[in-house]
Parts: structure tokens; C-alpha cells; sequence
């Protein structure tokens, strides 16, 4: 079968390799229908930090259509149409015994640990996929993993009605989440991004206001009320070092972008204005909220594509979405036509 599979950081092949073999006993065999290409993904390839085997089929965002199913599994679900959990927990430790899959003490991810899905076939434990309506377009339904990301920073901030929201960074988990805080949450969204055309896509597609990164501007485009809460999507220590200075006090700001480095931090500014830094790891159980909110929101997925390729398209795409050439938020792999 056609896949592709990276081996070392630089070094991503499209290539033919043997299909996964017959699903185990709780195990289910996909036939892939369509794939997302992650900024992890792409910070996997840059700087090789996640990877723990090689070679190893890349991708953790996909869906597809559940075509092989093992022995414990009923074979009523052949044909169904899936999206993947992409984190690979344990189950066995005390965060997972707590509900805390997503913080695993052994956490791995699709595409890692083991193969993802830039593949036309995936096994996979049945745990880990979910059902999705078989009307949702399978490049629609491929992009509920990371819509289940952006949910569940959002649902870290815990807005208060009414509150202004500042989103930095409108690549795709920001995108997103304007997106789905336009549906969710009923006070305004504002939005911050260097790139001008992508900042504008997700005004338009998610109705905010575009920002700069001044705290007059931010009141002012908040009608007067104050900015308590902010996302950052970007992992810029210039913009996250930035952000407590920025907002007002009583709030929260919730990082989930991928960083590098490290940066200098006063706490005592988070102390005396009562600020809250929120980690947001992956997702906890927002996977089958966004899948049900699939059909609301697929006309504006839609919009918000940057791209549609094939899977042997993969290793240029990488090239070019590092190099910043993109007008969309999401680049999308149609594996099964």
C-alpha cells in the first residue's frame, strides 16, 4: 500500500510498504479516507523530538472507514465511518484510572509509537475510534482531532458569559478555536496574527476582530470591557511573555502552542493581578463533542482549507508549510477518492 513514513528529522518518503496485518482481538483495520497535516507533524519533521521508532507512518489526524474488525469486536461495525483518538494511553496508571488519558504517565501518539494514518490502511485499538455521521464528508470529519484541541483549551479558559476572548494566532488550533467559540461563546472574539491573511480568514470565517497586541486597541475592541482571558496558538516566548503584561487582571491564559526554549517570568505579576496560566495538553473528552458539532460546522471547515493533496503531494506540502506558503488554516490528504 502507499504511505508515508518518516525515518529521521528531514527525512519524509512517500513510499509502497506491506499493508498493517489482520487486526488483533480488540483491534479494528480502517481504510483510510482522509488526513490533516498537524504543526506537530510538522515540528516532528524539523526537529525529530517525538520520535521513538523509525521508520513509522506519520499523521494522528484522519478518518476512515472501519473495513476489518478483531475477534472481541462486532462485525456490525464494518463499514462505519471513524475518527481517530489520537493519543495512545496506557489505561493502566493512576492519570488514566482518574479519567486523565491525555496526561498518560506512558502517553505516546498515533504516528509515533505506533503508525499513523498517511496510510491507505491503519489498525488500531476499537478504543480509539468513533463513530461520526456517515453524511459528514470524510476530509470534514478528518479535521475533528484538532477541533477537539482548540475545545479543550477553551474549555481550560472556563469563560465567563459575556467575557472578551483574545486569540493569538490564527494558524489552525487558533482558527479553530474562534471557530468554535463563535458557536459556544456569546461574548466578542478578538484575534491576533502576523500574517494578515490568515487573520482575516478567521475574522471572516468566525466573525472576530482583528487586533494588534496593545492593550488600548484590545479595549477598544472589546467595547470597553476589560480582556481577562487569551489563547495563544502561536508558542512564541515573545508573545506569551507578552500576554500578562497585556490582559487584565482576573483571568486566565491558556498556552497551547508548541514552544522552544525557555523564558523569564515574574511571578509575582501572576501573583498580584491574579492571573492563570493554563497548560492544554491534546484533548480530554472533547473528541465526541466536536464530532456531533461536525454538520454545524462544515460549511465554514470548508473555508477555512488551505489545500486539498494526495498522499505522494505529503513531503512538498511539509516543505511549503514550513516555508509559511499557505492561505488556508488546514492542509487536508485525500487518501480514499
Amino acid at each position: 500500500m502507499k504511505a508515508v513514513r518518516l525515518y529521521a528529522a528531514g527525512d519524509l518518503r512517500f513510499e509502497e510498504i506491506q499493508r498493517p496485518p489482520k487486526p488483533g482481538a480488540d483491534e479494528v483495520r480502517l481504510r483510510v479516507t482522509a488526513a490533516g497535516i498537524c504543526g506537530s507533524d510538522l515540528h516532528n519533521y524539523r526537529t525529530g523530538q517525538w520520535i521513538s521508532r523509525t521508520p513509522s507512518v506519520a499523521g494522528h489526524e484522519f478518518s476512515g472507514v472501519i473495513d476489518a474488525v478483531g475477534q472481541n469486536i462486532p462485525s456490525e461495525l464494518i463499514g462505519t465511518k471513524v475518527v481517530a483518538d489520537s493519543r495512545y494511553w496506557c489505561g493502566e496508571c493512576d492519570n488514566c484510572r482518574m479519567g486523565f488519558q491525555h496526561i498518560c504517565s506512558n502517553l505516546g501518539f498515533v504516528g509515533e509509537i505506533i503508525d499513523g494514518g498517511f496510510a491507505e490502511e491503519i489498525v488500531l485499538p476499537h478504543r480509539l475510534v468513533h463513530e461520526v455521521n456517515s453524511r459528514v464528508p470524510s476530509h470534514i470529519a478528518a479535521m475533528a482531532e484538532p477541533l477537539a484541541v482548540a475545545l479543550h483549551a477553551l474549555n481550560r479558559l472556563q469563560l465567563p458569559s459575556k467575557a472578551p476572548l483574545l486569540i493569538v494566532g490564527c494558524g489552525t488550533i487558533g482558527g479553530f478555536a474562534a471557530l468554535l467559540a463563535s458557536r459556544l461563546h456569546d461574548g466578542p472574539i478578538l484575534v491576533a496574527d502576523l500574517n494578515a491573511d490568515r487573520a482575516n480568514l478567521a475574522a471572516s470565517v468566525c466573525k472576530a476582530r482583528i487586533v494588534e497586541m496593545s492593550a488600548d486597541v484590545l479595549r477598544r475592541a472589546s467595547d470597553g470591557m476589560a480582556v481577562r482571558f487569551a489563547l495563544d496558538a502561536t508558542g512564541s516566548l515573545q508573545v506569551i511573555s507578552q500576554l500578562p503584561e497585556l490582559i487584565d487582571g482576573g483571568g486566565s491564559i491558556a498556552l497551547v502552542g508548541i514552544s522552544h526554549g525557555t523564558f523569564p517570568l515574574d511571578p509575582n505579576v501572576l501573583v498580584e493581578r491574579e492571573i492563570s496560566l493554563e497548560g492544554c495538553h491534546a484533548f480530554k473528552d472533547e473528541l465526541p463533542q466536536v464530532i456531533k458539532m461536525l454538520p454545524d460546522l462544515q460549511d465554514d471547515l470548508e473555508k477555512l482549507i488551505d489545500e486539498v493533496i494526495e498522499l505522494a503531494d505529503v513531503p512538498n506540502a511539509y516543505e511549503r508549510l514550513l516555508a509559511g506558503k499557505c492561505q488556508g488554516l488546514k492542509t487536508i490528504i485525500q487518501i480514499d477518492r
